[in-house]
């Protein structure tokens, strides 16, 4: 977190600095909003930036993701090296379009090569928001805690109805072998419902997770991929 998040986050404080810390948040969700308002109709992909290029995850998501980005979708990840940048490669190896939203540390992570266009933020709640709202599927590769909360905001949001049922995907059976029986206990001890298994596929295989996307996304919503928006040129705008 930045600094100004840390101090917003210590408590109560002086009106004036929240008053502030509200219009910088407001900036940033802008900027955001200006950087990927012509993205097109996006795919997100949350996974570890610790993988190299010769791991089999880093290979899975660049696979997975050229796929994808043939059916039309942006891909869409937090801009960063490993799974990131695997998925970002494998959308434009496709000559599909890659977009990153990435963040700002301490120890700056850089956006990650293969990207179009991207916007640098600073808040990771700013920063989750924009990568769920202009997606239409999440596909959840091995990770981390920035990945496991990614996908459980995604998730709840689904489950609590303040987004459309979009199809999430959890790939890779093995490595979320303990994560899956964590799910079927709270379903055991009734702190979700049955139905709740049902909001995401995990699976192994990438032309399951391509047929769910087109099941759930693109013939559910009756989804066109073709960019839905043109640039204003009195904004400024760019596409």
């Amino acid at each position: 977190m930045t600094k100004s998040e840390i101090k917003f986050l210590d408590g109560p404080q002086n009106r004036l600095k929240d008053l502030q810390f509200s219009f910088k948040v407001l900036f940033e969700f802008i900027k955001g909003f200006r950087a990927l308002h012509f993205a097109g109709p996006c795919v997100t992909i949350f996974g570890s930036a610790r993988f190299k290029e010769d791991h089999k995850y880093y290979e899975q998501a660049r696979k997975l993701s050229g796929e994808i980005a043939k059916l039309g979708f942006t891909i869409m990840t937090g801009g960063g090296p490993g799974i990131m940048e695997a998925a970002n490669r494998g959308a434009k190896e496709v000559g599909g379009r890659s977009v990153g939203c990435n963040i700002v540390l301490e120890h700056e992570q850089n956006p990650n090569s293969y990207l179009d266009k991207w916007v640098n933020i600073k808040y990771f709640f700013v920063r989750k928001t924009l990568l769920v709202k202009y997606s239409y599927a999440f596909v959840v590769m091995p990770g981390g805690f920035g990945t496991m909360d990614e996908y459980f905001e995604a998730i709840t949001l689904i489950q609590t109805k303040k987004i459309s049922q979009f199809p999430v995907i959890v790939f890779d059976r093995e490595f979320h072998a303990k994560l899956l029986e964590y799910i079927e206990n709270m379903k055991m001890n009734g702190t979700i419902s049955p139905d709740d298994y049902k909001l995401f596929l995990i699976t192994d295989s990438i032309e399951d997770a391509i047929e769910y996307i087109k099941e759930r996304s693109i013939k559910q919503f009756n989804l066109k991929t073709e960019k839905q928006y043109r640039p204003m040129r009195w904004l400024f705008e760019k596409a």
